[in-house]
């Protein structure tokens, strides 16, 4: 299937989707490039907050504000993502677990992806009404779809769940 199609199918039945991606067999590439698109599409979704807030204030351009969010997201989030797939694993294994190390990272890299059209979304607000209650809720949902992912995620990685 598709990415966008297994996106949407995500948000139905997670874990159907997760099941399907373990099947696929560890490769790390894939993981890997699983990652970069999320995090790519999260850096694009970030920008029109940044302009917003350069034009406010412009003693930081907005270059500086997007070169910001490219060494934070492109470069020093992946090492997090994959220490956070890690340390998920370890606390999975001490309670039972019987997932895989390339299983944990698939999960929580999958989830930023599935996530990902939301904060588009998010950012897309972010850059026209600013902070707010609008804002606020949209972060929440966001929060709420990225945490609903995720665990369906590590259960069917840890548990064989579907």
């Amino acid at each position: 299937m598709s990415v966008s199609t297994d996106i949407l199918e995500s948000y139905r039945a997670p874990g159907r989707v997760m099941a399907r991606k373990l099947a696929q067999g560890p490769r790390e590439d894939r993981a890997l490039a699983t990652l970069m698109g999320a995090l790519g599409l999260i850096f694009v979704g970030q920008w029109p907050g940044l302009i917003r807030a350069a034009r406010l204030d412009p003693s930081i351009p907005v270059d500086a504000r997007i070169g910001g969010a490219l060494m934070g997201l492109m470069f020093l989030m992946p090492l997090i993502a994959y220490g956070v797939a890690a340390l998920v694993r370890i606390v999975a294994r001490v309670l039972g677990g019987k997932g895989s190390w390339f299983g944990a990272r698939l999960a929580l890299f999958w989830s930023l992806l599935a996530v990902s059209p939301l904060m588009l979304v998010q950012g897309l607000i972010a850059g026209l009404t600013g902070p707010g209650p609008l804002l606020s809720v949209m972060e929440g949902v966001v929060l709420a779809a990225f945490l609903w992912l995720w665990i369906n995620a590590v259960r069917v990685v840890e548990k064989g769940l579907s």
